[in-house]
């Protein structure tokens, strides 16, 4: 059968199981527009109000699903805009696939209108970036895409698409839906990682990254109950396992408790599954010695590329993480119940932060969210000081989701709800936003109103860059510098776009507003006027 390129692609992606896909349109895959066109009831295109929003929406999706997010952006300032998203992905290790409409093959190295070479802007940042210039490659192409965005540690993929390619006619076939590879442990490595944990007197397990799945999910449950082992998380994957678990003792995140810093320093063994050692669980490299460890690190990472990278693991083992964690579970003799017993109590202490200076605290709102969020919601969130409400005072347990930028972006909690709700209309979806970090994506409140997408949206407004405004006064006390808002009445924007919306400004008219909101079939926006002076709870910042 011949079809143009832009046929092809879509069928390629209809093969892969693709239903949902972010973008903004543009001249640059109008072939590309045109195909979706004959498949509307197979496949939706969410248009989005900016590039940024499509691909934290896509991003989002990807970690949610563990499917490869699509996402669909012009050449030029469309892909440059999208850029945030493809950083997010890679740092969350999401998968995704960002298609770029590309200028025609005979225009090249000419500076051609909004050109750009995406194998160079986006390589850094991206798993592979490539082109396709012949129509009988799609196929290919686009195979290798899905199996580079799911396989291994998974992340983003970009694929320019060249115009004057997409309107080319090719007989060539869609492609066969692929299947992601994992990566099975060696036995003797798993069972030198048996033994050290059998001799250990004060192990720690820290998990995070992609790839997992509810296999991998379970094991970890099981491998928890079974060892009684404290088990912290990276930043932003506490909903790995259930925190309301003896097990779980926090986050080894930004604002690291102290608790935690003690667990990593003084343990004689730590078994990382599936984390990269970066700069949030480490404190900037410093808790443990670079590149050997005081302590003895059992490394087991689904990407051979990750493991010995900063830190020389005494054991390493290349494994999808459930299949190590159900290998090793049978291998473990020993229980470190009195150990356990020292840390979580001190992690049920951190859920109960100081009381706030101003008239709405936090901690109140964070005590009676934990009650009353249904038992499968979804909680999203942005970058800024006000994240720590929502990813340390909320408790994460079964299907109970944190959608949060790893990466540290602003802008990234509204289309991450978006997101949320395109996967299940249905479900219950809290957007944690600051007032700065709402408004670098508010304009897709349209696109929410548009598709039907409204979540409840929680606006704590401080009038300031929280973070950046703490940090000024921990290093430059009492020069506060660029880091002012002037905001609009969020209340009436919210319901310019069809939210219900109220201000709250006091801890006691939360429980009803949110009763309120959890009514409204069009979404809610629940804004929150939170003092200047409250920009952290009881947290230590790293400097």
């Amino acid at each position: 059968m011949v079809r143009t390129g832009g046929e092809l692609l879509i069928k390629c992606l209809l093969e892969q199981g693709v239903d949902t896909a972010f973008g903004v349109p543009g001249e640059s895959y109008l072939a590309v527009l045109d195909a979706l066109y004959d498949v509307q009831n197979q496949m939706r295109l969410i248009t989005t109000r900016h590039e940024s929003g499509a691909s934290f929406a896509a991003e989002a999706y990807g970690k949610l699903t563990n499917k490869p997010g699509i996402c669909f952006v012009t050449r030029g300032p469309g892909a440059t805009n999208a850029s945030i998203g493809v950083h997010t992905a890679m740092q969350d290790s999401s998968p995704m696939i960002l298609f770029v409409g590309q200028i025609g093959r005979d225009m090249r190295d000419r500076e051609a209108f909004q050109e750009v070479d995406y194998r160079a802007f986006f390589g850094p940042i991206a798993k592979w970036a490539t082109e396709i210039d012949n129509a009988d490659r799609i196929p290919e192409i686009v195979a290798r895409a899905f199996q580079m965005a799911t396989s291994g540690r998974p992340g983003p993929v970009v694929v320019a698409l060249p115009e004057d390619m997409l309107t080319d006619q090719t007989e060539a076939e869609p492609c066969k839906p692929i299947k992601p590879f994992r990566p099975a442990p060696e036995t003797a490595a798993v069972q030198a990682a048996a033994d050290l944990l059998n001799a250990a007197k004060k192990p720690l397990m820290i998990v995070g990254g992609g790839g997992w799945d509810q296999q991998g999910r379970e094991a970890l449950a099981a491998f928890g109950v079974k060892t009684s082992i404290p088990i912290a998380s990276v930043f932003r994957s506490q909903d790995l396992l259930d925190n309301r678990g003896p097990n779980f003792i926090g986050d080894a995140g930004f604002g690291m408790a102290p608790h935690i810093r003690e667990a990593i320093t003084d343990a004689d063994v730590i078994l990382a599954v599936n984390i990269r050692f970066g700069e949030t669980v480490t404190d900037g490299w410093t808790l443990l010695n670079v590149p050997n460890a005081a302590q003895k690190i059992i490394h087991c990472h689904i990407s051979a590329d990750e493991i010995g990278k900063i830190y020389q693991p005494d054991v390493a083992i290349q494994s999808a993480p459930s299949l190590f964690i159900e290998t090793l579970n049978p291998l473990i003799t020993t229980t470190y119940d009195e150990h356990l017993n020292q840390i979580h109590p001190k992690y049920l202490g951190t859920l109960k932060p100081k009381p706030a200076k101003g008239p709405v605290d936090m901690a109140k709102v964070c005590d009676h969210l934990r009650e009353v969020l249904d038992e499968d919601a979804i909680l999203t969130n942005g970058a800024g000081n006000f994240a720590i409400w929502s990813g340390r005072y909320i408790q994460y347990h079964g299907n109970k989701r944190l959608l949060g930028p790893q990466s540290g972006a602003m802008g990234a909690g509204l289309p991450a709800a978006m997101a949320a709700k395109a996967v299940d209309p249905k479900r219950q979806v809290i957007c944690f936003a600051g007032d700065g970090d709402f408004q670098m994506s508010s304009q897709e409140l349209g696109t929410m109103l548009q598709y039907g997408l409204q979540p409840i949206i929680l606006l704590l407004n401080n009038g300031t860059y929280g973070t950046i405004r703490l940090h000024q006064e921990r290093r430059y006390e009492g020069r506060p510098s660029g880091t002012e808002i002037i905001n609009p009445d969020f209340v009436q924007l919210a319901q310019a776009y069809g939210f219900w919306s109220q201000r709250v400004e006091k801890s006691a008219d939360f429980a009803e507003a949110f009763a309120t909101a959890k009514s409204k079939p069009t979404g809610a926006l629940i804004e929150l006027m939170i003092d200047p002076d409250d920009i952290a709870p009881n947290v230590i910042l790293s400097s």
